[in-house]
């Protein structure tokens, strides 16, 4: 996310229902797909014909929402699907096929609040209020192995290792093309720390925009990786013992053109609206982080010694805090960021996107003030350094990320009732679950012995 200004999405002419129509008799286009994720941010589809297209874009598709976590109960199960244009676009390997994002609506034709993407725009719909556009780049590491059924790696490189010009170079770059082809700018790719593990970063956008790249990156990733024979997982941690998968989010707010968050006088370039968004993320981060961090593996992500962001403060270049702001060169003032470093990429974007805005925007309404950076190797501080420097921790596990935001208010005004309350009941099953497990560890620790 090195540069800063509109994306070349943003650039072109917004999509309609007559640009779409016109397309898909043009190109033709076959069958649409019509997608919408659930709570859990899964993407959630059914197929339609040209025949159907203008009618569904005109009065949306009925759908049972009881069959959807997160959703509607089986007694008033009935949902719309509204599709929108904007977001057609084709999937470069079955160019007879396109697809559009939708928006959930009720019969009655208001916005369902068990949307993740209504969510989204809620928020984004507030920020504007203020006078704030808001933009985030994302930057989703993932890892490639020879199948699911066997985690075995296809490379052995680490940080931006060029490997020879085998299988995973070939699958990054044909997911590149993949994307651009799709209207996704790509800004780059490269090698991450661990075996196998890749990152493409997309260049950074309007939030709505990338949420909807968000889930589309993850399905072309893995749909690529699929046609060539092997499996690409986004799962935070699936290998014990070297770094995880993270998600770490460029984000600023604008003003037309200009970037609010720079100010040439401050000795960070930091305006106080940045430093209160900042202040923002850090206070509500620990209530916060169910959203971008939702399943019981991201929390075998975030413990120390794998470059992974668990402490609570903020620094320009170390990398060992959870929140960091990148290095600006003169002239790029458009550029002034922070980087949230703790959402992995197995969350749903929309709700993880609303999370990190309430929480900033929470800061630039109650004016919060932002601590001094930290701009030690935290790592490297024993626990009683760490405790004497006030510098505690996100909630280590799934468990506690739900505690955390149970007791706080900022999470549930972000989501709304509806789906706060959905995405608890799925956590406290989900961690339920996990936790009367009987492990391989305990199994090899205390067997023998007890």
């Amino acid at each position: 996310m090195a540069k800063q200004g509109g994306t070349q999405r943003e650039s072109q002419p917004r999509k309609d229902k007559e640009w779409v129509l016109r397309y898909v008799k043009d190109h033709k286009i076959e069958f649409i797909n019509l997608w919408f994720t659930d709570v859990l941010g899964r993407v959630k589809c059914f197929e339609i014909t040209p025949h159907e297209l203008e009618g569904c874009l005109d009065s949306g598709n009925g759908f049972d929402g009881s069959s959807v976590v997160g959703y509607q109960e089986i007694h008033e199960s009935d949902l719309m699907a509204f599709p929108d244009p904007d977001s057609f676009t084709v999937f470069p390997w079955r160019p007879n096929v396109g697809r559009m994002i939708c928006d959930i609506r009720t019969p009655d034709g208001l916005q369902y609040e068990g949307d993740p993407r209504y969510a989204l725009k809620r928020l984004i719909e507030q920020c504007n209020k203020m006078g704030y556009e808001y933009y985030v780049g994302p930057e989703l590491e993932y890892f490639y192995f020879k199948d699911k059924n066997s985690p075995d790696f296809l490379d052995a490189g680490n940080y931006y290792a060029q490997t020879p010009e085998d299988l995973n170079i070939e699958l990054r770059r044909k997911t590149v093309q993949a994307l651009q082809e799709m209207g996704i700018e790509v800004e780059y790719s490269h090698h991450e720390v661990s075996p196998s593990q890749h990152e493409i970063d997309l260049k950074y956008g309007k939030a709505l925009s990338m949420a909807d790249n968000t889930i589309t990156y993850r399905l072309v990733v893995k749909q690529i990786a699929q046609l060539n024979g092997c499996y690409a997982s986004f799962m935070p941690k699936p290998i014990f013992g070297i770094n995880g998968s993270g998600m770490h989010t460029h984000q600023s707010l604008f003003s037309g053109d200009k970037n609010i968050f720079f100010d040439p006088d401050d000795p960070f370039y930091l305006s106080q609206i940045a430093k209160q968004y900042i202040a923002g993320l850090l206070k509500h981060s620990s209530e916060i982080i169910l959203a971008s961090n939702s399943w019981v593996n991201s929390y075998k992500r975030l413990v120390p010694g794998y470059e992974a962001p668990v402490y609570k403060v903020w620094a320009r270049r170390n990398r060992s805090t959870m929140i960091r702001i990148p290095q600006m060169r003169k002239g790029t003032e458009k550029a002034t960021r922070l980087e949230f470093r703790a959402p992995d990429p197995a969350c749903n974007p929309y709700l993880a996107f609303a999370a990190m805005l309430a929480a900033g925007l929470a800061g630039i309404k109650g004016k919060y003030k932002l601590p001094e950076p930290v701009e030690e190797n935290i790592f490297a501080m024993s626990a009683a350094e760490r405790e004497k420097k006030g510098i505690v921790s996100l909630p280590g596990s799934l468990r506690e990320a739900i505690d955390e935001a149970k007791k706080g208010t900022i999470l549930r005004e972000a989501l709304g009732e509806h789906i706060f309350h959905n995405l608890i009941e799925n956590k406290e099953m989900e961690w339920d679950k996990y936790r009367i497990q009987v492990t391989k560890f305990e199994m090899d620790e205390y067997f023998p012995i007890l």
